[in-house]
Formats: structure tokens, C-alpha cells, sequence
């Protein structure tokens, strides 16, 4: 029996997920694992707006990726993917090739900040949490406001599909700000080109509008829907239906592109750099590959005024790192048949003193259960406790918690 050669590409949720998820099932001399990732570092991504909002450290919610792979058997390469050839099963890095028998494609996503003038906050005045450089430069941005208020407006650019932290950084900005006896002097405005609030790209779920709408609404923090914004400068937020919203901290999240290497490598991804897949997340054209998390192509759930993109949750890649895994192993095995389902969705949004708690299956409507949809501070505690497990247990090498989603 061959050893299979099996390279998974991105340190995050579904590369780490998928090597853990392999090993359990693949002993080393069935499966030579290697995964390779540009940071070393592995960092907790739903924990970005505690961050940027000075809850968290950085390093609270970091781990050395090399540690736990290699207790599980998996080679750590720290090295950046430049090309990806499907044809001659090869891999080149910042270092050298990896060829493989299987491809496991993790990337993640690069910011589109190409999308609307002022995006940033490196290629513009805007702000982000969408990796942990941008996060951390969002964190001066935040403490600089709370030397010198001003009006904030916190949104996403049209096509963004990373909408919960839109709602949990209003909330927490403006739990802090209370705190700090500084609320009084930051006006702040939500826009967003959803339709309607709550609505995530996955066409709302349950009473999450109402609960959205009221909670917004008790903290004085004003909202437009189905806003396109055009342009951000450094004291505004502008749209094509309205009269540009004065601001001196502006934190839009972009719309997302599949990074550079995927993009440009022949046959793996469509125009905006993401991967389409089957339903057990093998790649259309290339047998070998497979793709899960950001880095996939999923189609929006509705036609809607201004474009809002299917969303991509730690959960949701979980689940396809499952799905691609189990696959892989049944055919290393010679079995036809593999674990396939329809993708759901568990969330926390922080609130600041307290927490919402929303469950759909499946994402796409229509469902076959009534969405759940719960507020309260035990879910804060529950979404902290969470935190501590997965990174506790990812970072010891183990499988990963799912419980209650994230």
C-alpha cells in the first residue's frame, strides 16, 4: 500500500481543521500530511473585534502552528504559495515545489480594497478586522477616538459577505464608549447594503431583524439598508443615495477575492479568485484538489438592490474541512460513498454586556427548522468559554470543538 502524498494549503480553521480531521483517520504510513502557510501563526479570527477594541491581545488568541501539527504527525511548512499547477500536481513556494497526490486548498481571502476608493486601512483611510495586521491597526484607530471623539460610521462596502462583525464592533464600540463616558460625543451610523438588518447574505433568519433593529435602535446608533457606499475619505462615508456621513473613524468591511496565487493559477478559480467545488468540496476541473472555507466559490442565496455575498463562517468551514476530509479517506480506501450535507450555521454575536445567538439549517432558505434565535449575557459567557476550548484544544493538537458554533 502507497503512501499518499496530501498538501493542504492555509493555516487557519479549514487548513488546520482538515490535517487534524485526516490524521484521525490516516495513521503516517498511509498518508504523508504537509501544510503550508505563510503566517507561523495560527490566531482566532471570530476573536478580531475584542481586539481591535482592546479586550484581547493579539497574543491571547494566537499559537505557534508548528507545536500541534507536528504532535499529529503533520509537516509544517512556513513558506508563501506562489503558483498552483493542477495539471503536473506541483505546489511553488516562496521556497522551493511540493508535489502531492491531493490538494487540500485553504487560503482564506485577500480584501478586494480595489472595490471602493478609500478602503483600507493600508490602501486607504478606512479601517478593517479582516486579518490581524488591519485588526491591529484598527486597535490605534480605536484608542486614538477615545482620546479625540468624533462621528463613526461602521459598514460593509457592497459585495461583502463578512457581515456579523459590522454588528458585533457597533455594539462593542459602543459598549466601550459607555464605559468610558465618552458615548455623548461619538455619533455613530451603521450602513450596510443588506436589504434589511439581519439579513447576512443568507436571507435573515428567524427574528434576528427585529432583534438587530431594536437593539441599534435603544443604543442611538442610526442605520441605512441597501446603502452602496462609493467612497471613504478621511472624515467621510459616501453613497450613491444620500448625502456623504461625516466621520473621523471609519471601519467598512470590503468585499473579499480569492488571494493572488489562487487567482492567477490556470484552471483553479473563477474571476473573483475563488474555487468552485462539488458538494463534497472537490474542485470542477481538477480531481486531486479541494477547496473549503473562504477560499470557496459559493453563489449569494438572492438577487438583492446591492450585492451581499453568501457568508463563510469558522462553523461553516468546519464543516466543509469535515466533508472534504471524509471524502479524501473514503477514496485513499477505494469507498464510493462519503459524508455530504447541506451547510449550517451557529453564531455568537457579542453585544458588549450581552450576546445574540442565532442557529439555521441550512443556511439557504428554505429550512427545515425555524431558526433560533436567543439573546442574553449567558451567551457572552458561552461565546468566551468557546473561545478558551477551541483554542485550547487546537492548539494541543486535538480535535476542535463545534458545539456551539462560532
Amino acid at each position: 500500500m502507497s503512501t499518499a502524498r496530501i498538501l493542504i494549503v492555509g493555516g487557519s480553521f479549514g487548513g488546520l481543521s482538515t490535517a487534524y480531521e485526516l490524521r484521525r483517520s490516516l495513521g503516517p504510513e498511509r498518508a504523508e500530511i504537509t501544510l503550508i502557510a505563510k503566517d507561523s501563526e495560527f490566531r482566532f479570527v471570530p476573536s478580531f473585534p475584542w481586539v481591535a477594541t482592546g479586550r484581547r491581545r493579539l497574543e491571547q488568541i494566537s499559537f505557534s502552528l508548528a507545536g500541534p501539527l507536528a504532535s499529529r504527525q503533520v509537516r509544517f511548512a512556513n513558506e508563501t504559495v506562489t503558483h498552483i499547477d493542477t495539471a503536473a500536481k506541483v505546489v511553488t513556494t516562496s521556497v522551493g515545489e511540493h508535489a502531492y497526490d491531493f490538494l487540500v486548498i485553504a487560503t482564506g481571502h485577500r480584501s478586494a480594497n480595489e472595490a471602493v476608493p478609500g478602503l483600507g486601512p493600508f490602501d486607504g483611510p478606512n479601517h478593517s478586522p479582516m486579518s490581524a495586521p488591519e485588526t491591529v491597526e484598527l486597535a490605534q484607530a480605536i484608542r486614538r477616538l477615545l482620546v479625540e471623539p468624533g462621528p463613526v460610521v461602521i459598514g460593509a462596502a457592497p459585495g461583502a459577505s463578512c457581515i456579523g462583525p459590522v454588528y458585533e464592533l457597533a455594539f462593542e464600540l459602543d459598549y466601550l464608549l459607555r464605559r468610558r463616558r465618552l458615548r455623548h460625543r461619538v455619533p455613530m451610523s451603521l450602513i450596510t447594503p443588506e436589504p434589511f438588518l439581519g439579513h447576512m447574505g443568507m436571507g435573515g433568519a428567524g427574528t434576528i431583524r427585529q432583534l438587530l433593529e431594536a437593539a441599534l435602535e435603544e443604543r442611538d446608533i442610526g442605520y441605512r439598508t441597501s446603502a452602496a457606499i462609493t467612497q471613504i475619505t478621511e472624515d467621510a462615508v459616501e453613497t450613491s443615495d444620500a448625502a456623504a456621513t461625516p466621520s473621523v473613524c471609519s471601519i467598512i468591511i470590503p468585499p473579499l477575492a480569492g488571494v493572488e496565487a489562487v487567482a492567477t493559477s490556470e484552471g483553479l478559480a473563477n474571476p473573483k479568485g475563488f474555487i468552485p467545488v462539488d458538494n463534497h468540496y472537490r474542485h470542477l476541473g481538477a480531481d486531486s484538489v479541494y477547496a473549503v472555507g473562504v477560499a470557496v466559490a459559493l453563489p449569494p442565496v438572492e438577487t438583492t438592490a446591492v450585492p451581499v455575498n453568501f457568508p463563510k463562517t469558522g462553523h461553516m468551514t468546519e464543516q466543509m474541512a469535515k466533508i472534504a476530509a471524509s471524502d479524501l479517506v473514503a477514496r485513499l480506501r477505494g469507498h464510493d460513498e462519503a459524508l455530504t450535507s447541506e451547510l449550517s450555521a451557529r453564531c455568537i454575536l457579542d453585544m458588549g454586556d450581552r450576546a445574540a445567538y442565532l442557529a439555521v439549517d441550512p443556511v439557504r432558505p428554505p429550512r427545515n427548522r425555524i431558526p433560533t434565535v436567543s439573546e442574553g449575557r449567558p451567551w457572552l459567557l458561552a461565546k468566551i468559554a468557546f473561545e478558551r476550548a477551541y483554542l485550547f484544544s487546537a492548539r494541543h493538537g486535538k480535535l476542535i470543538p463545534t458545539g456551539i458554533g462560532w
